[in-house]
């Protein structure tokens, strides 16, 4: 669900229940700004939705030294 920044705040209770069950992006001037979604999603879902984001190519080691952990 999309909403502009007024909706969220002249209806924030309404939204906080709303996010219990899906996510509320929150649009200002046409453009998404923020995310609002609850604390409990399910963590599958987000692994699932990280899926494709890396190279098939990259190892756990690459990405520890392209962001500087070793």
């Amino acid at each position: 669900m999309s909403i502009t920044a007024t909706e969220l705040k002249q209806n924030l209770s309404k939204y906080l229940v709303l996010a219990e069950t899906e996510d509320i992006y929150i649009t200002q001037y046409g453009k998404v700004i923020a995310k609002l979604t609850s604390p409990h999603q399910n963590r599958r879902d987000i692994a699932e939705s990280l899926f494709g984001s890396m190279p098939d190519t990259m190892t756990l080691e690459d990405a520890k030294t392209k962001r500087g952990d070793n």
